[in-house]
């Protein structure tokens, strides 16, 4: 029979939050679960730790191949009804899997499930879902908000790859996450191929997970900067609407303004990335870089947008008012 849920864990760290949050996947409540635990330190920091102690799987890289590509690798390996995938620096409360996988039974049509996701020792919310900006950028639904108005079952856009369930049928139709992202935005490139293709996503808020937000990437960097830009390219070339996708710099340029604007008030990203020792004209630089590598890449993405194209079952239209739906402005992503 096969197994429930396969849960993939990538780290990279190899730090005590991977125990803790291999502790708290022993003590889930639902039968019929697998662990992977996906090791991209190159130097087997996970076995030197002691994580195999907890006798789940682990693969273990010569080199760091990405977030996406370590889940496909736990995946691939220990197939199931559905894909659990957590980050190494978050902690799933014992009903986690439980609670989720009950609710997306309820609903076939459900390839996608998104638990409440806390900001480790706070009150606030990391995520109840995803968020999509016009310009293709995605946000974290609820973020640094207090989660009273979040208890409620309905549906969202995507899942946050931090802790997130994906049914194994979705899975086969559309295939796993695109390995090229390396890091960021695989997630809502995977969710909004599910949701081309017809799947729906449900937000689950008593299924909760707490997470150490940006722990184990760190709050800013040049690479995660220009990674977060090249690939937000690379997924409007191959998910969104062509009308949307023909107007992005457009949008993309009114996202800029405010990133400067917020910057010079000491709020946002750019302000992160400033503060962290990185220079704030050093930003245009890595997005005319991530645009550079868009030119290069386009042929291959084009094709891939074709490909994707074959899997959907929604018409523009339909997409085009989903995305309305599950919106934020781009003056709000800037200030995040």
């Amino acid at each position: 029979m096969q197994p429930v849920v396969t849960v993939v864990v990538p780290t990279l760290a190899g730090d005590a939050a991977l125990l803790e949050c291999l502790a708290s996947l022993e003590s889930q409540t639902l039968a019929g679960i697998q662990v992977v635990v996906v090791d991209n330190s190159g130097g087997g920091r996970a076995r030197r730790l002691g994580a195999d102690r907890f006798g789940f799987r682990l693969i273990e890289n010569k080199v760091n191949v990405g977030f996406g590509a370590a889940i496909n690798q736990g995946f691939r390996l220990m197939p199931a009804r559905y894909l659990a995938t957590l980050n190494d620096d978050a902690v799933a409360d014992p009903r986690w899997l439980e609670t989720m996988v009950q609710e997306l039974e309820k609903q076939p049509n459900a390839g996608m499930g998104a638990p409440r996701i806390v900001m480790a020792g706070t009150q606030r919310l990391d995520s109840a879902g995803m968020l999509l900006a016009r310009d293709g950028s995605s946000k974290q639904r609820g973020h640094g908000e207090t989660d009273e108005r979040y208890l409620d079952t309905v549906e969202v856009l995507l899942p946050s790859g931090c802790a997130a369930l994906y049914r194994g049928a979705m899975l086969d139709e559309i295939g796993l996450f695109d390995e090229d992202f390396f890091l960021y935005c695989e997630d809502t490139d995977l969710g909004l191929r599910g949701r081309w293709a017809g799947w729906t996503c449900i937000y689950t808020p008593d299924a909760v997970v707490e997470h150490r937000y940006s722990g184990s990437a760190g709050r800013a960097s040049e690479l995660k900067a220009f990674l977060v830009e090249r690939n937000r390219l690379r997924m409007t070339v191959r998910c969104l609407p062509w009308d949307w996708l023909l107007a992005n710099a457009l949008w993309a340029s009114e996202r800029y303004f405010w990133h400067a604007a917020f910057m010079f008030r000491g709020k946002g990203k750019a302000s992160e990335f400033r503060a962290s020792g990185g220079s704030g004209l050093k930003l245009p630089w890595l997005v005319a870089k991530a645009h550079a590598d868009l030119l290069l890449s386009l042929p291959r993405l084009l094709g891939e947008r074709r490909q994707i194209a074959r899997t959907r079952r929604m018409t523009s239209s339909a997409f085009k008012d989903l995305l309305a739906r599950h919106s934020i402005p781009l003056r709000q992503v800037a200030a995040l």
